[in-house]
Parts: C-alpha cells; sequence; structure tokens
C-alpha cells in the first residue's frame, strides 16, 4: 500500500525533510572545546547536547558543564562543592570566576583561552560530573 498524498498532491516520500536540531558544536582540531570534549565525553554517561546556542555536557541528562563564549573568552562552567567557588576565585582569580546565573549556586568559571592547566580543567569537569551524577541518583533514590 502506498503513502497517502497530503492535499497538494505529493506523497510522504516527496515531503520535504527537515534536518535534525545539531547535537554538536564545531571545533577546530586541538581547539579548547575539542580538548574539552574529549574530557567530559570519557566520563560515564556523558552525551553532549547543544543549549543556548553552545554546547553542554549532561550526565543522565543533567547539566553538569557548560562551554560559553559569549563574551569573546571561551570557559567552562562547572558544579563545585560548597565552599569551593570562594577559595577558588580567591586564589587564582585569572584562572577561575563567577558565572552569572548559576554563580550564585556556587558554579565556578574556568578561563580556557587563556592557556588552562588541562589537569585542573579535568578534575574539576570529574567532580562537577560526580556531584550532578550523586544528586540525580539522590533524586532516583527518594523517588523509588
Amino acid at each position: 500500500m502506498s503513502a497517502p498524498d497530503d492535499s497538494r498532491g505529493r506523497s510522504e516520500a516527496d515531503a520535504p525533510r527537515i534536518p535534525a536540531a545539531p547535537t554538536r558544536a564545531k571545533a577546530a582540531p586541538g581547539s579548547p572545546l575539542e580538548r574539552l570534549r574529549a574530557l567530559a565525553l570519557a566520563l560515564p554517561r556523558t552525551s553532549e547536547k547543544l543549549s543556548w546556542g553552545e554546547p553542554t555536557f549532561r550526565v543522565d541528562d543533567r547539566i553538569f558543564a557548560m562551554v560559553k563564549g559569549g563574551d569573546g573568552e571561551a570557559s567552562v562552567w562547572l558544579k563545585a562543592p560548597d565552599g569551593a567557588q570562594e577559595m577558588l576565585i580567591a586564589a587564582a582569580p585569572e584562572r577561575f570566576f563567577r558565572p552569572p546565573y548559576v554563580g550564585q549556586k556556587g558554579w565556578i568559571g574556568i578561563r580556557l583561552a587563556r592557556d588552562p592547566d588541562w589537569e585542573e580543567v579535568a578534575f574539576n569537569l570529574a567532580r562537577s560530573h560526580e556531584l550532578i551524577a550523586a544528586r540525580g541518583a539522590r533524586r532516583r533514590d527518594d523517588a523509588g
């Protein structure tokens, strides 16, 4: 049986295809985004999704890292443990900052355009992943 015609006499096979929304931002090889992507996607249950026009990394569909570049300087925003934001910013304000919107919840920003310490980025990325994954697990346990 063939597909039904629409009101213009076209079949479903002739219907225009709407391209899927991109799920990954393009990045130059070796760029900070590519390095961050490799670190993030190596973590368990991690996926990448474009949100607000920029890459986010998620564990179980909950954001643990947001890449930002709107101010012309690449950075990543990450969940941090209680008290860590103030300590990191005070110790190294050239590397860390309080991001807008999520900074009030203790998230940190790490500047990526200024030759970051990638071991430090990887550590903070993994810690953010753990904090968000644990929070999601607690919610599932409470619901079940």
